[in-house]
């Protein structure tokens, strides 16, 4: 019998990846939308645009399901993560919990605060010390005592897959000019995630959701890299595309926080990305035993891949330059 995953906020980037990783499985997929959205062009996914509040209407139109995943998000200001986060999550576990199914939610580091050390394990100590990362801390704990099972994946920064995330925003930005933007210091690693290969993840542990726990919380590696390996995996294309001459270096620029930090009583959406600054200083990465214990090797491309196929995902090299189109899957 073939399994069916329901998406809740599947026309988003962490959802759209999600949706296509599923059906590239196999999976029936249904698509949740907010209702008169447009539906993307794919005719393996089943739209329902309905709203993920009318968790009764959601779940009979979604029959059936055996995952849901939680895709909806707040924008990122902290006036909407305190009115949407704690809402969202209780209407994507209404739904799940209609359903019987188990409910996949996506994690950040943000739980770990300031202090956080270089190595972040499921078990590590978390002491959040902004607003995201306390909501963050609140949404787990809620998953935990909900009458309904629930796994967290946590991973680093996303990118690939679209628009909206750092790479676009900054390291992309002015790749054309020769400039590649970081928003930190260029020695100090942190965790980023490509998006397709996240997705995959999630698919491999759904598929092996009958050996979880109740409750459980999973780690994606990903990528712990300096801004200086970013340069090192970008220049290729650089050069290759005469954005840069054959002998040349791209230029490693810092982000002007200052500006952001001026901003931010105007801008809200600057404010909060004021108050994250913290992640760009303090190295971290994720330490994935639980996963590969779970599902093998976690699906992942090497860095210069990922960053290719995340340009051409933006238009900014033809996608025949992007390199293979998938990583490695796990086998159930």
């Amino acid at each position: 019998m073939q399994n069916t995953v329901l998406i809740l906020g599947a026309r988003g980037r962490f959802g759209w990846a999600t949706a296509r990783a599923f059906a590239d499985a196999g999976w029936r997929v249904l698509g949740q939308m907010r209702p008169g959205a447009k539906a993307p062009a794919d005719e393996r996914i089943r739209w329902l645009d309905i709203d993920p509040y009318h968790a009764e209407t959601l779940a009979a139109a979604a029959s059936g399901a055996e995952v849901v995943v939680h895709g909806l998000n707040p924008r990122y200001t902290h006036a909407a993560w305190r009115a949407e986060a704690m809402p969202m999550l209780d209407a994507a576990i209404a739904v799940a919990r209609a359903l019987g199914a188990t409910l996949m939610l996506p994690g950040n580091v943000y739980n770990f605060g300031t202090g956080m050390p270089a190595l972040l394990r499921v078990d590590t100590p978390q002491h959040p010390d902004t607003v995201k990362g306390r909501i963050r801390v609140e949404m787990e704990q809620q998953l935990r005592l909900a009458d309904v099972r629930g796994v967290v994946i946590r991973a680093g920064d996303f990118f690939g897959a679209g628009r909206g995330s750092w790479f676009d925003l900054a390291l992309a930005r002015n790749l054309h000019r020769g400039i590649c933007t970081y928003p930190g210091p260029t020695d100090v690693a942190t965790a980023w995630a490509y998006l397709p290969d996240l997705a995959r993840a999630f698919v491999a542990v759904a598929e092996r959701r009958a050996r979880l726990a109740r409750f459980e919380v999973l780690h994606f590696a990903g990528y712990s890299v300096t801004g200086r390996q970013w340069a090192q995996a970008l220049e290729p294309v650089a050069r290759e595309r005469k954005w840069i001459a054959p002998t040349e270096h791209l230029k490693l620029r810092r982000l002007p926080w200052a500006m952001i930090r001026l901003g931010a009583g105007l801008n809200p959406m600057w404010g909060a990305l004021a108050e994250m600054r913290y992640l760009w200083n303090t190295p971290h990465g994720l330490a994935n035993e639980r996963l590969c214990a779970l599902i093998g090797p976690e699906p992942h491309r090497p860095l210069a891949q990922a960053a290719r196929a995340a340009l051409a995902d933006l238009g900014l090299i033809p996608a025949r330059d992007a390199g293979p189109t998938t990583s490695p899957l796990p086998l159930p």
